[in-house]
């Protein structure tokens, strides 16, 4: 990921409409598969910053090993008191075979060139335990790249075909597959296919504080869909990807 945009991530993550509706709908499609099971020990593979680990650990008290690549992102987590960060490839964990419980990679997959997705995910299923959770959320659908996406470096993005044989072939049963931020998809796509040609501007970060009221009318979808993809429900197309599985 481009180094520039950390500091955009930082500054934005706590309170932007994305970030906190897509935490949420995170959380709705993980609580239901959480109940019950024994979670000693999470891997966040690709933390960026941080920020999503410190509120797995923080406010849920979950057991994440915060894990970049990027020094960059790095030293804004552990600047916020992350806890057990770790620099490392996501393509050749540091860590032994079956040692967590669960393993996370959030849009981390987008900026790996093809075809290192395989490399990546074959070693999230490698130190995760026999009948522990995988949990993936990606760009999707290509037409929706954009001048945020060349900015932050983003080399691929994904269908939920494509994301699912990639989870299968690696090992994995998936126990739910389903696009996000959904809603809003009309409007990307205007964005991003007619305005953005037409300005033709430069690439440039779409990570950026809005006005209060257009913040919270953002955030409104996002938060519908956590509660319709909660009850177990999902949307046949949008701007994300997110996919939970179990290693068989």
């Amino acid at each position: 990921m481009n180094p520039a945009e950390f500091a955009n991530i930082a500054r934005s993550e706590r309170e932007l409409w994305w970030y906190r509706g897509m935490r949420a709908i995170l959380f709705r499609l993980l609580d239901p598969h959480l109940a019950g099971r024994k979670i000693h020990r999470i891997l966040e593979a690709g933390c960026g910053t941080g920020y999503l680990s410190k509120v797995m650990q923080r406010e849920r008290r979950w057991p994440v090993i915060p894990m970049d690549l990027s020094a960059d992102g790095l030293r804004y987590a552990r600047a916020m008191g992350v806890e057990r960060a770790v620099q490392a490839d996501t393509t050749r964990l540091p860590f032994a075979d079956s040692s967590f419980d669960m393993v996370m990679s959030i849009d981390v997959m987008a900026h790996l060139p093809r075809p290192a997705e395989f490399d990546a995910v074959a070693d999230l299923v490698r130190v995760l335990r026999r009948g522990g959770l995988i949990a993936i959320r990606t760009s999707a659908l290509d037409i929706l790249h954009s001048r945020h996406s060349e900015f932050a470096f983003e080399r691929q993005r994904f269908t939920r075909r494509r994301l699912v044989d990639l989870a299968v072939t690696s090992g994995i049963r998936v126990l739910r597959c389903t696009y996000a931020n959904s809603l809003l998809f009309p409007v990307a796509l205007a964005k991003f296919r007619v305005v953005e040609p037409l300005v033709r501007a430069p690439a440039s970060s779409g990570v950026e504080p809005v006005a209060r009221w257009l913040d919270r009318a953002l955030y409104a979808p996002l938060a519908f869909e956590a509660k319709w993809i909660g009850s177990g429900r999902g949307f046949p197309v949008g701007q994300s990807l997110l996919l939970l599985g179990e290693k068989m």
